[in-house]
């Protein structure tokens, strides 16, 4: 399945500005998920990078963001902490739920899987959790930098080199880590998967089985074998993204389908549902699914046509199906038909389709192209033909709505 990518940015745990990257599939979304990076890393290591494409090609849409201080957030990292942290989380939840949907599941590699442990009861509508190299307490982290300890102790704060690059490490970042624990993952009350390498020389297996341990069921353990901390193969990758994929069809899934009404869409009738309870929604007829929304200045995330859109759109084909099938009965040379439209309202005291009461009308501006050896008189059919199309007819009458409450 293709994917698409859309940058984004909302405010963190500080108001700072935080760079996001959202991966929708192209066709259905299944599920949403929010995906929480390394530690020091960012948005765009390969391994986020991988999982998220990868189960973006599964029908789960993915959010993934760059703490603050890091990558292209804004924000000073030496004033972050692991707390900070479980913050942008929940923040970039609440954007979810308010420009896509909540995410249902929550990944986090190493010690953001811890991140998103501790997040956890903060995200209600989340169903799973993902955890992949992840320590069991964010205390785990300072094995990093053990050497600088003492410095950070008696300075307030200390240069440290991580992964090859220079880090400032504050006082406050060793106290907040110090007060975390691992008691809230016995209370999750959401279904946990775990991943762990065997041979991670980063975070041992050991913590792995702490977590596992702490957590009740639902819950399951994956080993990764031959896998990197990193997850530096893209093998690795998206064989955690296939599980993770297949692992949410029984609980996400499961948890949307029940929320979903039961009843099948009639033939001729089209469902219309709200997908993020902002503007984004679903749309279905008997045999297809598609999404209107509205445009990113309107308040929408642009991830369909919004509503005139759609009546332009039913106007548009059904002009050109029209001319195709009565050209085809003629056996005419058309070879091509484009139709092209917009819509607007005519202010006018002159307007000849404007009663005493309404002053206004709207105006649908709709051009043909008509491709192919027509001569003028066939044109000049077609062209009355285009308007004898079922919508045309439908616009032009006295259209009565019916609206009853279910």
């Amino acid at each position: 399945m293709k994917t698409r990518r859309e940058k984004i940015n909302f405010n963190g745990h500080d108001g700072s500005s935080l760079a996001g990257l959202a991966e929708y599939p192209e066709g259905n979304i299944r599920s949403y998920a929010l995906f929480a990076h390394c530690f020091t890393c960012g948005k765009d290591i390969a391994a986020a990078s991988r999982i998220a494409r990868a189960l973006a090609s599964s029908g789960i849409a993915v959010l993934r963001f760059d703490f603050t201080g890091l990558g292209n957030s804004d924000g000073d990292f030496a004033n972050t902490n692991f707390s900070s942290n479980v913050q942008d989380l929940v923040a970039a939840a609440d954007y979810m739920r308010k420009h896509m949907q909540a995410p249902g599941i929550i990944i986090g590699h190493s010690l953001g899987g811890t991140a998103v442990l501790k997040a956890a009861s903060s995200i209600a509508e989340a169903k799973g959790i993902v955890t992949i190299g992840a320590p069991a307490t964010a205390r785990h982290v300072v094995k990093q930098f053990k050497c600088d300890i003492d410095k950070i102790s008696e300075n307030g704060e200390a240069e440290v080199d991580l992964a090859g690059r220079s880090f400032t490490i504050k006082k406050q970042f060793l106290d907040d880590i110090s007060e975390q624990g691992i008691e809230h993952v016995a209370n999750l009350r959401k279904a946990l998967l775990v991943f762990h390498s065997p041979i991670d020389t980063v975070v041992s297996i050991g913590e792995a089985e702490k977590i596992y341990r702490t957590a009740k069921h639902p819950k399951s353990f994956v080993s990764l074998d031959t896998a990197d901390h990193l997850l530096t193969k893209s093998s690795d990758a998206n064989y955690v993204a296939g599980m993770i994929a297949s692992w949410a069809v029984r609980y996400v899934d499961a948890a949307q389908s029940a929320a979903e009404p039961l009843a099948p869409v009639g033939k001729g009738s089209v469902r219309v549902e709200e997908l993020n309870h902002v503007f984004m929604q679903t749309v279905r007829s008997d045999s297809h699914e598609w999404l209107a929304d509205e445009p990113t200045a309107m308040g929408g995330n642009n991830r369909g046509p919004d509503p005139y859109e759609h009546l332009l759109a039913a106007l548009g084909a059904c002009t050109s199906m029209t001319l195709r099938m009565y050209a085809n009965r003629k056996k005419w040379p058309l070879e091509h038909v484009a139709v092209e439209l917009e819509h607007g309202r005519s202010h006018g005291q002159d307007c000849e389709h404007c009663d005493a009461e309404h002053r206004q009308v709207d105006v649908i501006r709709r051009q043909i192209r008509l491709d192919g050896d027509l001569d003028e008189q066939q044109r000049r059919r077609l062209l009355e033909i285009a308007d004898r199309c079922p919508v045309h007819k439908t616009l032009h009458n006295k259209i009565v709505v019916e609206t009853s409450i279910v």
